[in-house]
């Protein structure tokens, strides 16, 4: 049962989906279609994704205003603490968007990895498509030269990991001196995930940089759609 759910209302939708976009707009190529199916899934995900860039915000207004409550309360302990459930009750935030957000793509990366792993060519693709969805005939895999269910390739696993390894360094902002942590975070990090893509079908480094600069769009927008807020410090 669980199988058949899994193949009616999760595999042959995208399947379907990312045939239908390969046909059309991304004029028979599987890799265009892959971006493209990537862009409308983070365009469909786009209430969540500005919720949680909100609330990233708020996470680092609450941070700015604990370290300013430490300060000027560092010598009254009761008074801290009611601050602090203050600044906590204000500024509510709630995990759910970006965990629901982050499963959908996660799911759409198993079945994208299913879809290569089994094959998209022959018998087998006529009996997943829709009767509105026409034979593509023979799938075209090849993107720049490179072949997107092929595993092992470097460059593009590469590609991947040195945007993230560049979006960490940005986020964190040019520092002097980094903390231990943050800096193994810095370099172990993308080296991960090199190696996962590299060992992975090149479709799933298409689908995390597409997602990546999608998701650096968003952050840009959220810096103007909710500003920093000033916090005023207390005076005990």
């Amino acid at each position: 049962m669980i199988a058949d759910i899994w193949f009616t209302f999760l595999f042959q939708p995208l399947f379907n989906a990312l045939i239908y976009i390969y046909s059309t707009i991304a004029d028979n190529n599987l890799g265009w279609a892959v971006i493209w199916l990537t862009i409308f899934l983070r365009i469909f995900l786009l209430p969540l994704s500005f919720i949680s860039e909100r609330n990233r915000h708020k996470q680092k207004n609450v941070e700015e205003e604990a370290k300013k409550t430490v300060q000027a309360f560092r010598d009254d302990s009761v008074a801290m603490k009611e601050e602090f459930r203050r600044i906590v009750k204000k500024n509510k935030i709630s995990p759910w968007a970006k965990v629901l957000a982050l499963g959908i793509q996660i799911l759409v990366i198993v079945l994208l990895y299913q879809v290569f792993v089994q094959g998209i060519n022959g018998e087998r693709v006529v009996k997943i498509l829709y009767p509105f969805i026409d034979f593509p005939g023979n799938i075209n895999v090849i993107f720049y030269g490179f072949n997107v269910g092929a595993t092992k390739v470097a460059s593009w696993a590469f590609l991947a990991a040195a945007y993230l390894f560049v979006a960490i360094f940005l986020e964190h902002g040019i520092k002097k001196t980094w903390s231990k942590p943050d800096a193994i975070f810095l370099f172990l990090f993308p080296l991960a995930t090199f190696a996962v893509l590299w060992y992975l079908p090149m479709v799933k480094s298409l689908f995390i940089l597409t997602t990546m600069i999608f998701s650096t769009i968003i952050a840009l927008l959220g810096k103007i759609i909710f500003p920093r807020e000033k916090i005023v410090e207390k005076v005990k």
